[in-house]
C-alpha cells in the first residue's frame, strides 16, 4: 500500500526546551491543542518509550488512536500510530532544532490509508488540508503560548 508523506517546517520564536516541554506533555494536549486532541492517556511508560491511548479530532469526527511513542530528549518525538476506525496507520516525527531566531519544528507524517474509498480522495484532501490544519491547530497555539 502506498503511503502519503506529509511534511512541513515551522519556526517558533522560543527556546527549544520550552517547545519540547509542551509538545511532549501528551496528557495535556487536549488543553494545549483542543482542535486535534480530545484525550490522551499514558497507558505504559518505560523510560522514554510510551504507549498512548488517544481520542483525536479529524475532519469533524472523533477517532481512537493507539500510539507507540519514543520521546527524544530535547529533540522531539517519533510515533507509530494506528487508527482502525479511521482506517489509517502512520509514522510521525516531530523534530526540533535550534536557530538564532528560535526553534524549527520539522514535522513528517507518513500515513497509510487502508480503506479503499478513502484512498481515492486522500492525497489531495489529506495532503494539503492536513498540514494547513496542523499549523493552525498546533503550531499557531504554540506561538500564542510561547511567543511574547
Amino acid at each position: 500500500m502506498k503511503k502519503i508523506t506529509l511534511h512541513a517546517k515551522w519556526l517558533i520564536k522560543a527556546p527549544p526546551t520550552q517547545v519540547f516541554n509542551i509538545i511532549t506533555d501528551f496528557e495535556k494536549w487536549p488543553e494545549y491543542f483542543p482542535k486535534v486532541a480530545a484525550s490522551i492517556q499514558v497507558i505504559k511508560r518505560e523510560g522514554n518509550n510510551l504507549e498512548l491511548g488517544a481520542t483525536v479530532k479529524s475532519f469533524g469526527q472523533l477517532f481512537p488512536v493507539k500510539m507507540k511513542t519514543q520521546i527524544l530528549p530535547g529533540q522531539g518525538f517519533i510515533s507509530d500510530n494506528e487508527s482502525p476506525k479511521f482506517g489509517t496507520s502512520g509514522h510521525e516525527e516531530l523534530l526540533l532544532s535550534e536557530r538564532p531566531e528560535g526553534t524549527v519544528i520539522d514535522y513528517t507524517y507518513q500515513v497509510a490509508i487502508h480503506k479503499r474509498w478513502l484512498r481515492i480522495v486522500a492525497k489531495p484532501l489529506i495532503g494539503w488540508f492536513s498540514m494547513k490544519y496542523w499549523e493552525k491547530a498546533v503550531v499557531d497555539e504554540l506561538r500564542k503560548r510561547l511567543e511574547r
